[in-house]
């Protein structure tokens, strides 16, 4: 079975950190994740990014640089989740995949019930930039 790339957006403002919980009746609902989504064919990543965080948050921003790449296996397939550092001068106030919208220090990532997939970015970035 094929491995879905996934990419998403560690989104900055200010020293916070924006993540998102999954509504109940998606796959993984109530867990919190870094936003993006899947990469359509003849994407960039980074234009997958950008496309992804206006559809789902109306948010836009700048990408900074590639961070982190992860493989993790679910019950239905293994997904590749690709992250970039983002900065945004905007606060989205609603998500079309989300039920709570978070700004958070990066040092209480690890506190969240993250997606299993964002787990391993979460503890690279406290690594990063809290070590």
């Amino acid at each position: 079975m094929a491995i879905i790339k996934v990419v998403c957006g560690i989104i900055f403002k200010d020293d916070l950190v924006l993540i998102c919980r999954r509504k109940p009746e998606k796959s993984l609902g109530g867990y919190w994740e870094f936003p993006g989504g899947k990469v359509e064919e003849a994407e960039s990543y980074e234009e997958s990014l950008l496309r992804e965080l206006i559809e789902e948050l109306n948010l836009k921003v700048e990408i900074k640089q590639h961070f982190f790449d992860t493989v993790h296996h679910y019950d239905k397939g293994a997904i590749e989740l690709i992250s970039f550092i983002c900065e945004t001068e905007n606060i989205p106030s609603e998500s079309t995949d989300h039920d709570q919208l978070e700004w958070v220090k990066v040092s209480d990532l690890i506190n969240w019930k993250l997606a299993p997939a964002d787990v391993p970015i979460a503890k690279e970035l406290i690594e990063k930039f809290e070590g």
